[in-house]
């Protein structure tokens, strides 16, 4: 009796799991057919309808006992996986994921499923249970290997032998006086006492809380990279309060607080630091003028409400012969400003000399935004020297202080860099406003949008440009500061060269002298159909093929991606759904994907160059934006956000522009808020600019702080993420890295991208590393102001200082 007992409940159950089987492989066919046939409309993939409609037949066939069921499983996961292997562009763990993931699981249904039959033959159950076993098996090893790096690139090269016998330059200050450490802004430490062999034993030497908010609106983003002079490090917050902190204790020596507020783009990046008796602009009698008065070295500070500071390095006292007891006004004859909150700098105050350079972050929606002139002042008196005013280039209204600079022309709202020798400053140009719609722009926005210009540092007279994007449309603002490195060019001749990274993943290289691309430039057509109404786009785009394009590779519906197959379909979906005619896709009224988008390819982060070795370091992000114009008619329709990148993100933008008011932003992202290409979304890479080739590529930062819907994973699964922030290379042949969506910062090996070490930070930190070497101890530090990424959920008024135990490294 209790032998039938049990045998019928063990038929009951396994009765129970069949149904429970055949239904979730019917369900999911019935939703593949759907959204399959829904592609197929579109002109996409047949393989997601025709899997449907098996599956749902496996479902039936298994709620009927047929056990045709068991070899229609096995042939269709057969199948699938011979699409799978087809269909991918890249054959990759992160590619495949989400084409046999699923399927594989149906699999395991199907093959336990029809095991309960009692129509299927012995040897058959027995090879569906350990078949189905085996794919357990599988998946398993699928999500282990979630935590191993994937997708890395790695190429051959002699760096290796370049690189021996690399000691720090005699000829590289020990001051990290500027945003990219040195004039040059090549961000490369000398020193070697960090090494790949030690630097994991790198322990927290102090901790400085700067006292910022960090809570509440407009709090902004902690983008400080800390300037260091002797052993003084000068940093400020998103809302400009600046600290002298001691270098070997974190103590803090002043603070000064401006009470800066804005509504846009809070942050602060860094400041200046002049010194009268370094000043190689100076006579000799210049420089002997008041030698006991304040302010002989002075830092120098532009904040979010649009004013220019200057405060005695030694005391933080404001200077009272800058300005107006210290103060200058930055908004004067810039046009409708609204305190600030329309324009405002957001870069770092460039010292040339005597002479700092200001240019300014620009509201671009409407006609008539303020200026985007550039301004250079004297540092010792606030007096403005030049303009640069692309609208009155003849500068007839330089010294009439009753006249406005010209409206909306292209702004510079990174840093520009200055050459000494040369007597030019680079400024990197946004476009004239409005962004996205260019159909009555003049002949000053054409010329200088997205460009490199070359003024001199004297005049501020223009002497070259060199445009990396024609009438932009698509916010390719150029966002990172010029980098002056001395490359060879195809004769193999050295010539002074500037580097300059974009948001569309091309890297420029031109000479400094003259603006002539020294790696080769080429303009390619470009597509012109189904652009917006009235608009008249370029033909053709510049695209630099004489060195690598980071991120830039086209899309196509076989690289959109998922978490799972129905993420992946539905990223199908709206690929097909889009207008996308490869990089410089018209804007328009029907939706369109921008790849690169307008967050990158690179951002304002910069690269960093080993110059012992002639590497250059560079981090991306990969996150395609599907946008579309609206007109005045359909405007009403949606929610209307004056906010910022990302904030805007799902809400209409305006965008007063000849028949348009707004553009729809959003991310080309499945449900599960995950982005719809392939994975890595971010990387690090490494070039060497020798051979002008790609030497290593890895993928950087894990989702164990995001992750699918916004929330946290807790899991350390490296897929790469976007970065923001920038590299520092040291001469030892460290990398140096914090601005990955986990909080972490990171070293690599320089020379093969491995990871050699990292510390757990309080939050993000999209700033770059400053690595600096006390003149008291000899110790070096890293340092890293930790305060949380963009729209980060966790906030944090950390500068953290790090270095090796006593003895080790000296």
């Amino acid at each position: 009796m209790k032998n039938n007992i049990a045998g019928k409940v063990g038929a009951d159950i396994r009765s129970a799991c069949r149904i429970l089987f055949a239904t979730i492989i019917f369900c999911v066919g019935i939703a593949l057919l759907a959204g399959g046939f829904r592609l197929i409309l579109l002109g996409g993939s047949l393989y997601y309808c025709a899997a449907g409609l098996a599956y749902v037949a496996i479902g039936i066939l298994m709620f009927l006992r047929q056990r045709l069921a068991l070899p229609a499983t096995v042939a269709v996961f057969l199948a699938t996986l011979l699409w799978a292997l087809a269909d991918t562009p890249e054959i990759g763990y992160w590619a495949l994921l989400p084409r046999l993931t699923v399927p594989a699981v149906l699999c395991v249904l199907g093959l336990w499923g029809t095991a309960t039959l009692a129509n299927v033959g012995s040897g058959a159950r027995k090879g569906s249970v350990i078949g189905g076993a085996g794919l357990v098996l599988a998946l398993l090893v699928t999500v282990f290997e979630a935590f191993t790096p994937h997708g890395a690139i790695h190429n051959e090269s002699d760096v290796a032998t370049r690189a021996k016998d690399v000691v720090a330059s005699d000829d590289v200050p020990d001051d990290w006086a500027y945003f990219g450490r040195n004039a040059h802004g090549t961000r490369y430490v000398p020193y070697t006492a960090i090494t790949p062999e030690n630097v994991r034993n790198l322990k927290v030497a102090w901790v400085y809380h700067t006292g910022r908010r960090v809570t509440g609106t407009g709090t902004g983003v902690d983008e400080n990279t800390p300037q260091q002079i002797g052993n003084v490090l000068y940093s400020c917050t998103p809302e400009n309060k600046v600290a002298a902190i001691e270098g070997d204790t974190g103590h803090a020596l002043w603070t000064f607080d401006p009470q800066a507020h804005s509504a846009e783009h809070v942050s602060c990046r860094g400041v200046g630091y002049y010194d009268t008796d370094k000043d190689l602009t100076l006579t000799a009698e210049e420089k002997s003028v008041d030698l006991e008065a304040p302010c002989r070295q002075s830092v120098i500070v532009n904040t979010v409400d649009a004013r220019l500071i200057a405060l005695d390095a030694h005391t933080g006292k404001l200077c009272p012969k800058f300005g107006n007891n210290g103060v200058v006004d930055l908004k004067s004859r810039m046009g409708p400003v609204e305190n600030g909150k329309r324009y405002h700098p957001t870069g770092i105050p460039v010292i040339m000399g005597h002479t700092t350079v200001i240019g300014g972050w620009v509201r671009d929606i409407v006609h008539g935004e303020p200026s985007g002139a550039v301004r250079a002042f004297d540092v010792r008196t606030g007096t403005q020297t030049w303009t640069w005013d692309v609208g009155d280039p003849d500068n007839a209204n330089a010294t009439d202080p009753s006249k406005t600079y010209t409206l909306e022309t292209p702004n510079v709202w990174t840093i520009p860099t200055y050459d000494r020798d040369l007597n030019l400053v680079y400024l990197p140009t946004g476009g004239g406003p409005p962004d996205y719609w260019g159909g009555d722009r003049d002949a000053v926005k054409e010329k200088f949008g997205a460009a490199i210009v070359a003024v001199d540092a004297t005049t501020g007279q223009t002497k070259w440009v060199f445009q990396t994007v024609h009438h932009d449309v698509w916010d390719y603002d150029i966002p990172s500061q010029p980098v002056l490195y001395d490359v060879s060019n195809a004769k193999g001749e050295r010539v002074p060269a500037l580097i300059q990274t974009t948001k569309t993943g091309n890297i420029f290289v031109v000479d400094r002298r003259t603006g002539k691309p020294v790696t080769d430039v080429v303009e390619k057509s470009v597509p012109l159909q189904g652009a917006a109404e009235g608009e008249h786009l370029a033909k053709t785009q510049p695209f630099s093929v004489g060195m690598p394009g980071i991120g830039n590779k086209p899309l196509t519906e076989n690289s959109m991606w998922g978490v799972s197959t129905f993420d992946q379909l539905y990223c199908r979906i709206m690929f097909r759904n889009s207008v996308y005619e490869g990089p410089f896709t018209p804007p328009g009224e029907k939706p369109y994907i921008e790849y690169p988008s307008l967050l990158g390819g690179m951002n304002w982060g910069g690269i960093a160059i080993d110059e012992a070795r002639g590497l250059m370091f560079v981090n991306d992000m990969r996150v395609p934006l599907r946008m579309m114009l609206v007109n005045e008619k359909n405007a009403s329709h949606y929610t209307i956000s004056m906010d910022e990148v990302p904030g805007f993100m799902g809400t209409l933008r305006p965008q007063v522009a000849g028949p348009y008011r707004g553009v729809r932003i959003d991310i080309l992202q499945s449900p599960l808020a995950v982005p719809c290409n392939t994975p890595p979304f971010g990387t690090m890479n490494a070039i060497d600019l020798h051979t002008k080739k790609l030497l290593w590529q890895v993928p950087l930062g894990t989702v164990k702080d995001t992750g699918p819907m916004g929330l946290k994973t807790h899991m350390s699964v490296p897929m790469g993420l976007p970065t923001l922030g920038g590299p520092t290379a040291t001469a030892s042949g460290v990398l140096f890295f914090a601005g990955t969506q986990d909080y972490y910062l990171r070293a690599l090996n320089s020379l093969t991208g491995k990871e050699l070490w990292k510390a757990r930070l309080p939050a993000g930190a999209p700033a770059a590393p400053l690595v600096f070497r006390s003149p008291k101890n000899g110790k070096e530090y890293v340092v890293i102001s930790a305060g949380g990424m963009s729209h980060s959920p966790d906030v944090s008024d950390e500068i953290i200082a790090y270095t090796l135990p006593d003895g080790e490294g000296e």
